[in-house]
């Protein structure tokens, strides 16, 4: 996916919708901060998440932070490689490193978050 198309959270998640389905995984920068990536704990399919609240967590050799959902909604799919191979989301965390599709309640919602330049800026920044 090209990440110019997709919409960013200052939580540093990202959001593709296709209808009311989004595709939801954590930007690059958040990868690279993280750096060497040990373990995923992503939610079941069915699993309810409500917006804002976590829904999985990343493990790191320096540290495990929260992944928090960006909508709310019914998780439908889950990106099963990233269980079995975490650096997958290194690789490539805007393609085979997605974590969840999630139909969303309100796909409304996504016009109010920050557009990939935005969140550039945001990541600017916060950089200083």
């Amino acid at each position: 996916m090209d990440p110019k198309s997709l919409r960013f959270t200052p939580t540093h998640e990202w959001v593709s919708l296709q209808g009311d389905v989004a595709t939801i995984g954590i930007s690059k920068f958040a990868v690279e901060q993280l750096s060497d990536l040990t373990m995923i704990e992503l939610p079941a399919i069915g699993a309810k998440l409500a917006a804002g609240k976590a829904f999985g967590e990343v493990e790191s050799v320096k540290s495990v932070s929260d992944i928090y959902a960006p909508l709310a909604g019914e998780v439908v799919e889950v990106n099963n490689d990233l269980r079995d191979n975490v650096q997958l989301l290194s690789d490539d965390p805007y393609g085979k490193g997605w974590l969840i599709r999630l139909r969303v309640e309100n796909p409304g919602a996504v016009a109010s978050m920050m557009d990939h330049d935005a969140y550039e800026k945001m990541v600017a920044e916060d950089a200083h």
